[in-house]
C-alpha cells in the first residue's frame, strides 16, 4: 500500500519518526542510566535494522530469550530461529565478547585473590546463561597473578568430562603456581553434586604432588555461586 502524501506531497512520516534520535541522545545524556533494557537493545539493533521501528522486535527477543543476559548467550542457531538475521547475529555476539573483554581486563595479571569480586563478575557475565556446562581454568603465578584464563572443556546440560591429569599438564606447562577452577551449571542451581565435590578432591591431590595449590572450586549459576573454599567441601 502507497503511503499517504503530506501537505507538501511528500510521504508521511512513520509514527516511529525521529524515535531514533531521542533515544541516541537520551543514552548519550545518561549513559543508560534508568534505561530499560529493551531500550538499550533497541540502540543495538539501530545499527542492523535500518528504517524500522525496533521497539517491538527487542521486546519480543527479550521474550523469548528471557532477558538480555540470555539473549547474548544464546547459540547463533537459536537467534536465527528467533529471525535474527546474520548482520543481527554478529552484532549480538560482538557486544557480548566485548562485554566480557572489558571485565576480563580486570582479572588478567592482577592478583586474583585482591580481585576476588572482579574475577567472580567476570566468570559470572562468560558462563551464568550458557545452555551447556563449560569448565575453565585461571592459572596463577607464584604471587596469585592471573597469567591465563582457558576453557578446558564443553560438555551436556549436565556434565563435563574434567581429567586430573590435564588440568595439573596444562599448569606444568604454563609454569603455575596455583590454579582456580570455575564451571557453571545451566540449570540454575549451583549446588555441587558428588560428583563435583570428588572431581574438585581428585584436581587437589593430583595438583599438590607437583607442588600446585588449587585455590577455590567455583560454580557459576543463573542468579548465585557456590565457591567450595567458602563451603568448606576441600
Amino acid at each position: 500500500m502507497p503511503e499517504k502524501p503530506g501537505a507538501k506531497g511528500q510521504a508521511a512520516k512513520p509514527h516511529h519518526h525521529g524515535h531514533r534520535e531521542r533515544l541516541r541522545e537520551r543514552f548519550v545524556q545518561t549513559a543508560g542510566t534508568g534505561m530499560p533494557d529493551y531500550e538499550i537493545l533497541e540502540l543495538l539493533l539501530f545499527g542492523t535494522i535500518p528504517r524500522r521501528d525496533v521497539k517491538p522486535i527487542a521486546k519480543e527477543l527479550l521474550r523469548i530469550f528471557g532477558g538480555i543476559g540470555p539473549l547474548l548467550s544464546a547459540e547463533p542457531e537459536q537467534l536465527h530461529r528467533a529471525g535474527c538475521t546474520e548482520a543481527t547475529i554478529a552484532m549480538l555476539k560482538a557486544t557480548r565478547e566485548a562485554g566480557l573483554r572489558l571485565l576480563k581486563g580486570e582479572v588478567m595479571q592482577r592478583n586474583a585473590i585482591s580481585s576476588w569480586q572482579a574475577l567472580l563478575d567476570y566468570c559470572h557475565a562468560a558462563m551464568q546463561h550458557n545452555p551447556t556446562e563449560q569448565f575453565r581454568i585461571l592459572f596463577l603465578d607464584r604471587k596469585n597473578v592471573v597469567i591465563a584464563d582457558e576453557e578446558q572443556q564443553r560438555g551436556t546440560v549436565d556434565h563435563t568430562p574434567v581429567y586430573p591429569r590435564e588440568v595439573v599438564r596444562r599448569a606444568l606447562e604454563l609454569q603455575a603456581s596455583a590454579v582456580i577452577l570455575v564451571h557453571n551449571h545451566p540449570s540454575g542451581d549451583p549446588t555441587p553434586s558428588k560428583a563435583d565435590i570428588d572431581m574438585t578432591r581428585q584436581v587437589r591431590d593430583a595438583a599438590k604432588t607437583v607442588g600446585i595449590t588449587l585455590h577455590d572450586h567455583v560454580i557459576v549459576g543463573r542468579h548465585g555461586h557456590v565457591s567450595f573454599k567458602g563451603q568448606g567441601l576441600f
